[in-house]
């Protein structure tokens, strides 16, 4: 049974999710969970809103979201948690996205938003929300990363700071999918879910440990999607996919790849006309490595060559405000403390609007908060991850009744991350200065 948690109660837990999701408390945040109860209030029968309105006046709905989640959203998380409700995804080695198209939302609502065949890569029931016939969709996502450490009283050691370490990653995607009947439809994707490249210049001042770590995915997906009623769609999906790995230091090089199966299921609840949800699970992956001698030190892969991917959960709303605004949530969880070398999990929220300008240009803007599952010191020097913020714009141009562009532009803003790693005699201690850009553009087409 759901009870609010009382002052000095699950204190703990509280304190947890506080710092998890800083946003909590933010007037942003506010307005969103206000415009969701307005959602919910304009769905319930005439004369009960009426009383409802009497007792809460609409004036007074802003103070009153504000005090809620102050001193009750903490509670509710920690409940939704305890029951696995907890819901995408951007840190540690996991891409931020698997298309362009929802880059100018900040990746919010991607399990319930359904405007091109790429909602399938995150929940393959949405499918069946795309219109009658075959789909296409193709684009690129480009990711500049920013990691420059500072040295902050490192012993024993000689060389430089090793420079900007990111660099540019490109992740194509491809997606069909063919809505056969109006309850079954069926799609195929090739994505590039999990991606890392981190290079430092040769004078490094930890160029005994690393100088290079390079992880690359490609992932086939085919999926199916049935619709059980006529507002609730089912999906299942798998995956087969590859994995590269290379690990460069001082001392030499270790590289090698493997395959492996994992499978996705979706469920999309359409409220009605103007309204979707949208729930997911993606599992992970696990491969087996013949070098682990040096690819060991990549985080999540343990001393024998066992390497995995972590577990998704998402949960997501669509929501059309009007003929001209769009509102767009979405909140994930990964499950990071499986895998070697991670000690907590990682948790997602976005928020995103679309307003439509005419029958052929809409504007994308979106914010997302993304919390880093990596430990503050150990691996910091191989993945320097810490909690991040993303500010995006988009916008979308539409050529004809069956084809449009997508285009996004994001900045990632994060905190300092802290190292003191330790080996031998020698101490490398110092801060990374951690963020970048990222640029998307997707094309689809209806036939």
């Amino acid at each position: 049974m759901l009870r609010w948690t009382r002052r000095g109660e699950n204190a703990t837990c509280a304190r947890k999710m506080r710092r998890i999701l800083p946003l909590c408390s933010k007037p942003l945040f506010c307005l969103f969970l206000h415009t969701l109860a307005s959602f919910f209030l304009n769905r319930v029968p005439y004369v009960f809103r009426q009383k409802m309105r009497t007792i809460f006046p609409v004036s007074a709905m802003p103070h009153l979201v504000f005090s809620f989640c102050r001193q009750r959203v903490p509670a509710l998380i920690c409940a939704l948690a305890a029951l696995g409700l907890s819901g995408a995804q951007a840190n540690s080695f996991s891409a931020p996205g698997k298309d362009a198209s929802g880059l100018g939302v900040a990746y919010a609502g991607t399990s319930a938003y359904a405007d091109n065949a790429s909602v399938q890569a995150y929940n393959p029931a949405g499918i069946n929300a795309l219109g009658q016939g075959l789909h296409f969709s193709a684009g690129a996502l480009g990711i500049k990363n920013r990691v420059e450490f500072s040295n902050r009283g490192s012993s024993d050691l000689s060389g430089g700071n090793g420079g900007d370490a990111g660099d540019w990653q490109t992740l194509p995607n491809l997606y069909l999918a063919w809505r056969i009947t109006e309850g079954l439809g069926l799609g195929f994707a090739v994505t590039s879910p999990e991606t890392y490249d981190l290079a430092y210049d040769r004078d490094w001042l930890g160029r005994g440990w690393v100088t290079r770590a390079r992880l690359g995915t490609t992932s086939f997906a085919p999926s199916l999607a049935l619709s059980v009623f006529d507002s609730i769609s089912l999906g299942l999906g798998l995956e087969y996919e590859t994995a590269r790995l290379t690990v460069e230091n001082a001392g030499g090089k270790a590289r090698d790849s493997d395959h492996a199966l994992g499978w996705h299921v979706g469920a999309l609840f359409t409220l009605s006309e103007r309204m979707r949800v949208g729930a997911s699970y993606h599992s992970g992956k696990q491969y087996t490595l013949d070098a682990p001698s040096g690819l060991s030190a990549f985080p999540g892969v343990s001393d024998s060559g066992r390497f995995r991917t972590p577990e998704v959960y998402s949960l997501s709303v669509w929501q059309r405000l009007s003929e001209e605004w769009e509102a767009l949530g979405d909140f994930s969880y990964t499950r990071w403390s499986d895998l070697k070398d991670y000690s907590s999990d990682s948790w997602r929220f976005s928020w995103g609007a679309i307003y439509t300008h005419n029958e052929r240009w809409k504007s994308k803007f979106g914010i997302a908060y993304d919390r880093s599952p990596n430990p503050r010191r150990a691996r910091a020097l191989l993945i320097p991850d810490a909690h991040r913020l993303l500010f995006s714009l988009g916008g979308q141009y539409r050529l004809s009744k069956t084809a449009f562009i997508d285009f996004g532009y994001a900045y990632q803003w994060s905190k300092r991350a802290r190292l003191d790693h330790a080996f031998g005699g020698a101490r490398l201690r110092g801060v990374y200065d951690v963020g970048g850009h990222l640029l998307g553009v997707q094309y689809s087409q209806g036939f």
